[in-house]
């Protein structure tokens, strides 16, 4: 993704995943089957500069099983990067950069990130990252998804303007269908639990004993069941916005804890853009704080009645696609001007709303894919549709500013290949090595759901608070302070000695 705000823009059900900039070479194949852990040895990378990349960033190719109840079998190829220290003297290990989504390339955010985290870090490890099965440049697999079914605001499951989810309903049993007939096996192998299987073979080919790792948003939930899967392999983990673990829900659970993050968040987009500051340039919204909601929703309303023409010929601004880019809007204070001028043009009947490109352009194919598939294969999500009528109604009228969309209906409702068991529970075993930052009013994973991740942890974690609002803490939205006890724990390994707070 071109920016992190894109990048986290669908967390829980998925980051948009864009193809990596770097160059690393893809190989998929397939033949799958119930997983256990491979026994054979990970082969040695074989490290070439990358492409696009940092100054120094090396990329190479990690085959993994396609099924590691048959290590011996096909394979799928994983993109992966590194960057090592410029103090070798300093260093203590390895850190590995897990990315959020599912959806995002691990080989960008660490083109994005390395330069800052390895100063923060003072040089004390190489960094490195991978993309997922199914992303950038790593193995992919299609579903064949007509365009229109491929748009943020169909994959993100939107009710009609009346509340009615019958749209959302054909959306999903096709789309699942489609996955079906074209996905194959590939498709089938992208499941959290060979994501925490490949770090591990990972691990093993750049011949480490243990990793240290920093994981944000939906990398936070690899993060947490690698350390539990292998908790001797951990030297130090960072958990960086995280969900509600429960593994009867997982990602159903984190799509529906976003209408929550969004009501958390929004007061601090209405006091900026109620701010007397705004007007200078000219994005002041209202007078009050309270006043920004109402209007916020009487003009979807509005656009729900008559689509607004844009900048874009045939695409034109809808109710469903300004309350999407409010929820884009929220993950960080830097996009709320954008989001502003876009409700100032809807205002002007003179103007004409320039739309942003992730409400202009559907998804690619396998990008598509992939944010689908994990979703489902992950966790068994209720059938029928009876049920999804009936959460959606109490959830619009509960959350309006999200309308009824995080309780909605998915492919995952119609998903044929329904995973063999829940996800493993996180429990407090094992060593006390992490460390968790967190939000108070997070758009995508709020405050609530972490507190869940903090209790399962127990005695192996703290927490750090960070009073400020937004998704995604160190080196991103959040303060010093946040950003210090951080650097603190992966340079010393000290932490707070109970759960601690960095005031905005």
């Amino acid at each position: 993704m071109a920016t992190y705000r894109n990048n986290a823009l669908l967390a829980a059900l998925s980051a948009t995943a864009v193809a990596a900039t770097l160059t690393c070479a893809v190989t998929p194949v397939a033949q799958a089957a119930p997983a256990r852990p491979a026994r054979t040895a990970a082969p040695a990378l074989e490290w070439r500069p990358c492409t696009g990349g940092l100054a120094g960033q090396e990329c190479a190719d990690l085959p993994v099983p396609l099924d590691y109840a048959r290590p011996d079998g096909a394979t799928l190829t994983l993109a992966v990067s590194r960057l090592r220290t410029g103090r070798p003297g300093a260093r203590r290990g390895t850190l590995v950069v897990i990315p959020g989504g599912p959806g995002s390339s691990g080989v960008q955010r660490l083109t994005q990130k390395g330069a800052a985290l390895r100063d923060s870090t003072e040089g004390r490890y190489d960094l490195v990252s991978l993309d997922p099965r199914g992303v950038g440049g790593s193995t992919k697999a299609g579903c064949g998804l007509a365009e229109e079914d491929r748009m943020l605001t169909a994959l993100r499951s939107w009710p009609a303007a009346d509340g009615s989810i019958d749209e959302n309903i054909a959306r999903s049993r096709r789309t699942a269908e489609a996955c079906a007939r074209n996905g194959g096996e590939v498709l089938r192998s992208f499941t959290s639990a060979n994501q925490v299987r490949d770090l591990d073979r990972f691990r093993q080919a750049l011949g480490e004993r243990k990793i240290s790792a920093w994981g944000v948003s939906y990398g936070t939930y690899i993060g947490a069941q690698y350390a539990q899967a292998y908790p001797g392999r951990v030297d130090r983990l960072v958990l960086d916005s995280s969900g509600d673990p429960d593994p009867a829900r997982v990602e159903r659970g984190w799509l529906a804890n976003m209408a929550r993050g969004a009501a958390d968040r929004f007061p601090d987009f209405a006091a900026w853009a109620s701010d007397p500051a705004r007007e200078t340039d000219g994005l002041r919204l209202a007078e009050r704080p309270e006043d920004v909601g109402p209007l916020l929703l009487d003009l979807a309303a509005r656009l729900d009645r008559a689509p607004r023409e844009s900048s874009v010929p045939g695409a034109p601004l809808t109710g469903n696609g300004l309350r999407q880019e409010l929820q884009n809007a929220l993950y960080s204070d830097s996009a709320f001007a954008g989001f502003a001028a876009l409700v100032r043009s809807v205002q002007d009947p003179q103007a004409v709303p320039v739309l942003p490109p992730e409400l202009v352009h559907p998804l690619p194919d396998q990008d598509a894919a992939l944010m689908v598939a994990v979703i489902c294969n992950d966790v068994t999500w209720p059938a029928g549709t009876g049920a999804y009528r009936e959460e959606v109604a109490a959830d619009r009228e509960r959350y309006p500013l999200t309308a009824g969309m995080p309780a909605n209906i998915t492919p995952c409702s119609f998903w044929r290949n329904q995973p063999a068991r829940e996800p493993a529970t996180l429990t407090a075993d094992g060593p006390s090595d992490i460390l968790m930052i967190q939000s108070l009013r997070d758009p995508a994973t709020p405050y609530s759901g972490a507190l869940k991740m903090r209790a399962a942890l127990g005695a192996k974690a703290r927490l750090v608070t960070v009073g400020h609002g937004g998704h995604g803490m160190y080196l991103g939205n959040g303060n010093a302070c946040g950003d210090r006890t951080v650097n603190t724990f992966l340079t010393t390994g000290r932490r707070p000695a109970r759960d601690a707070y960095c005031a905005d």
